[in-house]
């Protein structure tokens, strides 16, 4: 499961109440309107192959618009790793993998095996779900084709303008592809804000006063959103690898590039240290290796690894350390143009997509015009050339419906202060740069723990202690550090 959370990125207290009105005002949704009375929750057996034996299944029935409660209905499938040790439990522990668009149902199992402390696990019911739109629950698609499939989420490498505009009908016709899909009455619903309010109906549906929220990557958005919504219902909420306040905005997605350069010194230090692959044995020659190979891959793709992919890989792979000597691999196969290994597609992909468009494009307004992408892009290529010209470029967003449901969250500092955030000062995926925004925004709601380490996802994957710890003591005690607080490097395990 750990390997999931890139892949939106492959191939290529006093104040609560006021809080909660405020919000729901904003949004034009009654609170009312979103509170539900304690369902039966009927747990069952996963059919999930891969999942724990103790993990349990269920569904739960959600308005489509919560502006019409009694409307119509769709299906939202959790699962549950029950606490072994009930005199221990506190409560719930609700948990997403990131995203948007990857499934969830899993995720307390692959915590589980990945290290989450016992105490942890004995504190709470592990929660996991589908969000609306993905997997098991009432899923979206854009009936997009394999070739579609194929170019993945980020567009192709800018060099020019022309390039920018080239792309922009490939971006339209994805966005008209998901507007008259066979769920395009899903589509406008399928908002951060709308799983917000699943997620409060699953913890009455549970008969939970309050939930704990353990969220990473594009889930830290999803968690910053709920417990804006509900602060109330709000307990001990952990954002790791944290989006910027605007969420998965087009802010965030530019900021892939910078995260990239953030994190590519670590990868270059560790080839240099290692002449065999013969790459460089320097992070200088390494780096100029980078955009060597990109160049050459762009002029003639090497056994299907074009330009595009080959920087999809190396973004994608450098989410872990565990994956350097495999990336290392893989660049001297290509720089030798020897045997690759397999590329194969990842499963679900179309729903994974277009849930995801759904989601970013649904969620807030990105740019309208080719001309402006163009200028991003030439800012971007300049400012960070790995990859500013792809994720700069222009995408579905550009050309999806005007017609919001509602307006963003707006994520502020009013509300309890139960925000602990985590993060890696050099992650590619979530940069530090849009984490201290977020940070910013929560002001005294939260506090947040640095870690002088690299990749995606800090807790309980990552290999520092002080950090992994500092989460420990936060969702089994409640105690936080008294400040923000910057943790050391540490060994690798």
């Amino acid at each position: 499961m750990r390997r999931t959370l890139p892949l939106a990125l492959a191939a290529t207290a006093v104040a609560a109440s006021a809080m909660a009105a405020s919000a729901m005002a904003a949004t034009a949704i009654p609170a009312s309107v979103v509170a539900a009375t304690p369902d039966t929750v009927r747990w069952g057996p996963c059919s999930e192959k891969a999942a724990s034996s103790r993990l349990e299944c269920a569904t739960l029935n959600v308005p489509l618009d919560y502006r019409d409660p009694d409307g119509r209905q769709i299906e939202i499938a959790i699962s549950r790793l029950a606490s072994e040790k009930p005199s221990q439990r506190r409560g719930v522990l609700l948990t997403n993998p990131g995203g948007p668009g990857i499934t969830g149902l899993g995720y307390p199992a692959a915590l589980a095996a990945s290290g989450l402390p016992r105490k942890v696990l004995d504190s709470y019911d592990v929660i996991g779900f589908d969000p609306r739109g993905v997997g098991r629950s009432t899923p979206v698609t854009c009936d997009l084709t394999p070739e579609q499939q194929k170019r993945g989420n980020l567009p192709p490498y800018a060099h020019t303008a022309a390039d920018v505009a080239r792309e922009a009908g490939n971006a339209r016709t994805v966005a008209e592809q998901c507007a008259s899909s066979r769920t395009a009455w899903m589509h406008p619903h399928t908002t951060t804000a709308n799983t917000a309010r699943d997620m409060d109906r699953i913890r009455a549906a549970l008969g939970e006063p309050k939930l704990s929220y353990l969220g990473a990557s594009y889930g830290t958005y999803l968690g910053a959103v709920y417990t804006t919504m509900f602060p109330g219902h709000s307990d001990r909420i952990v954002l790791d690898s944290s989006l910027g306040p605007g969420g998965y905005d087009v802010t965030a997605m530019r900021l892939f590039a910078r995260g990239l350069e953030d994190r590519f010194p670590d990868f270059a230090a560790f080839v240099a240290a290692h002449p065999e692959y013969g790459l460089g044995t320097t992070p200088k020659q390494v780096t100029a290796e980078f955009f060597d190979l990109a160049k050459r891959l762009e002029a003639k793709p090497v056994q299907g690894y074009d330009g595009n992919l080959f920087r999809g890989i190396t973004f994608d792979a450098l989410y872990s350390d565990a994956n350097m000597p495999q990336l290392a691999k893989t660049w001297q196969t290509l720089d030798t143009d020897r045997p690759t290994p397999p590329n194969p597609p990842l499963p679900n992909m179309e729903n994974f997509m277009s849930a995801r468009f759904s989601v970013i494009c649904g969620d807030s307004r990105w740019p309208e015009t080719v001309r402006e992408y163009q200028r991003n892009v030439a800012v971007d290529r300049l400012r960070h050339p790995m990859l500013g010209g792809s994720s700069a470029g222009i995408g579905p967003c550009a050309f999806w419906p005007d017609k919001r449901v509602e307006p963003p969250v707006r994520i502020g500092d009013r509300g309890p202060s139960n925000v602990l955030m985590v993060q890696n000062e050099r992650d590619p995926g979530t940069p530090l740069a849009g984490a201290q925004k977020l940070r910013r925004a929560f002001g005294k709601r939260a506090t947040m723990v640095t870690a002088d380490q690299g990749g995606h996802g800090v807790y309980p994957f990552g290999a520092n202690t002080c950090a992994n710890d500092a989460v420990t003591a936060f969702l089994t005690t409640g105690q936080r550090p008294a400040r923000d607080l910057a943790c050391a490097a540490e060994p690798s395990r």
